[in-house]
């Protein structure tokens, strides 16, 4: 008998890193699922950009929620994360399901201005000690599997 397929949103998040070699991070709403802890730029593929080049969309979604910005990004994942959002249903019925896609930028300069989704920011650097702190869900699975890489490129 075959598998039944699932369906998830995509979303494209950035670990945007600052010459000190520390990562951006957005604090996030109160009232959300991810309250009392952080985010890292970047969001959903929208319906009209299927066809879309990746950098397309994360440059939209980086202007949107930091503000327009000079970066150099990589276009090679870093990392991946999925999380089920309550709060939204999806169109197979049950939670929304979504898989997040991280990618590392070099932040060259700009003023980081904020959008409503977020209510702050901070530069912090991500150590294993410290990811559960800030993270949880997608973000925490992505931000692990970005400093297990960075240690294989370190060997």
């Amino acid at each position: 008998m075959p598998s039944e397929k699932d369906l998830y949103r995509i979303s494209l998040k950035v670990f945007l890193i600052n010459k000190e070699g520390e990562c951006l991070v957005l604090k996030c709403k109160n009232d959300g699922m991810f309250a009392g802890f952080w985010d890292t730029p970047g969001g959903s593929i929208d319906k009209e950009e299927f066809a879309t080049p990746f950098e397309t969309t994360i440059n939209r979604e980086i202007a949107e929620e930091i503000g327009e910005i000079d970066f150099d990004l990589n276009l090679r994942p870093v990392g991946m994360g999925r999380f089920q959002n309550p709060n939204k249903e999806s169109p197979l019925g049950g939670p929304l399901k979504a898989l997040c896609l991280f990618f590392e930028a070099t932040y060259k300069g700009g003023e980081i201005k904020i959008s409503e989704e977020h209510t702050g920011f901070k530069w912090a650097k991500l150590t294993k000690e410290n990811i559960e702190n800030l993270f949880i869900l997608a973000n925490l699975e992505g931000a692990k599997m970005y400093l297990e890489n960075e240690d294989n490129h370190k060997s």
